[in-house]
């Protein structure tokens, strides 16, 4: 095929680059959101298999209309290797891109419907796994009341949110609840965010560390000892930030992973019986304005003489936020602020509640 006759690359706004028309024999091809659609599939599971079982499409028609839109580009987006699929550099890209066109283009579907008033207005809101239930049960329960009073269509994500918010700010989610560690002028221009509390961490000890009779330990303290948190991947913000300030006291501090992120207390047990002094803390967990208060042992479960103590002048919290995209239509807008106006910080839980490594 001559350079001319190529075919034309269309961009994502629908516009053809490349030869003008007629410069060549052929028509140009058309990228059609169905190649977005089945190429986003593919990179989420880099499987053409499980994306054709995702998306209800047979296998070979799968693979034929990624060939298509590799045409369409005029290059590679799939390494197709032995060991499975991989993006290119430029698979990469039309990624993103790919997911912003979708997801603009179901918005505009949604919208257009309503002003039609052929649907009702829906919100994608991001929950992620391990937040305090404190924070959670509340906020879940008072955004399925006032979409219900609203009609509004509510749509659950149970996933991690990342610093920047980018479910949101890629309008692949409406709204989220996560935990504000960015600078807030670092957060996108086009999100709304209202903070809704201060969380900080629980730390256990073993019942034979001074911190364990005081019922406070300092940073310091809490330094010079192996630390069990994480896994980083599950709260990637908090745990950066925490590092940061633990190294700020020792240069080379790393946290330890969890054995067990879902069960504090097999954790706790790992960390007892281990052959030096461990610590175990908790992603944030409490509500950072309350009062230390008694240790005692837990009455729901074997702590393996691990004690709850307080970590002294609370170096270590994370902002719990409520974040939406600015775009939203003013009703949903204004839903969202007022259950996070109404959001209050919750009494924190009692110690025996042993529940997880991200919270407790």
């Amino acid at each position: 095929m001559s350079k001319d006759a190529r075919p034309a690359m269309a961009d994502l706004n629908g516009t053809q680059a490349g030869p003008a028309a007629g410069a060549g024999a052929g028509a140009p091809q058309a990228l059609e959101l169905r190649h977005l659609r089945y190429f986003v599939a593919v990179a989420e599971e880099l499987s053409f298999t499980r994306a054709a079982e995702k998306i209800f499409v047979a296998q070979p028609t799968l693979s034929q209309q990624i060939r298509r839109l590799e045409e369409i580009v005029g290059t590679p987006l799939l390494q197709r290797r032995r060991e499975g699929l991989r993006l290119t550099p430029a698979g990469r890209v039309l990624l993103d891109g790919s997911r912003n066109v979708l997801a603009l283009a179901d918005q505009a579907l949604n919208r257009t419907r309503q002003a039609a008033g052929l649907g009702r207005p829906r919100l994608r809101v991001v929950i992620p796994p391990g937040l305090p239930e404190s924070l959670a049960v509340p906020a879940t329960a008072g955004l399925r009341a006032a979409a219900a009073a609203a009609g509004v269509d509510l749509a659950w994500i149970e996933t991690a949110l990342d610093p920047e918010f980018s479910l949101i700010s890629t309008r692949r989610a409406d709204a989220g609840l996560g935990w504000l560690t960015a600078r807030r002028q670092n957060v996108p221009a086009a999100l709304e965010v209202m903070t809704v509390g201060e969380f900080e961490p629980e730390v256990w000890v073993p019942a034979a560390h001074s911190a364990a009779c005081r019922g406070t330990i300092s940073l310091k303290e809490l330094a010079a000892l192996q630390v069990i948190h994480g896994p980083r991947r599950a709260q990637s913000g908090t745990y950066d930030a925490w590092v940061t300030a633990m190294q700020r006291i020792d240069p080379r501090f790393e946290f330890a992973d969890p054995p067990f992120r879902h069960s504090l207390a097999m954790t706790l047990a790992v960390a007892a019986a281990g052959n030096r002094p461990a610590a175990v803390l908790t992603g944030p967990a409490i509500a950072a304005c309350t009062q230390a208060w008694p240790v005692r042992r837990s009455r729901l479960a074997n702590t393996c003489g691990m004690v709850r103590v307080i970590l002294q002048h609370q170096p270590l919290t994370a902002a719990a936020a409520l974040v939406w995209s600015g775009d939203l239509p003013r009703p949903l807008q204004q839903l969202l602020f007022d259950i996070a106006a109404g959001l209050t910080e919750p009494a924190h839980p009692q110690p025996a509640d042993l529940v997880s490594m991200t919270t407790a």
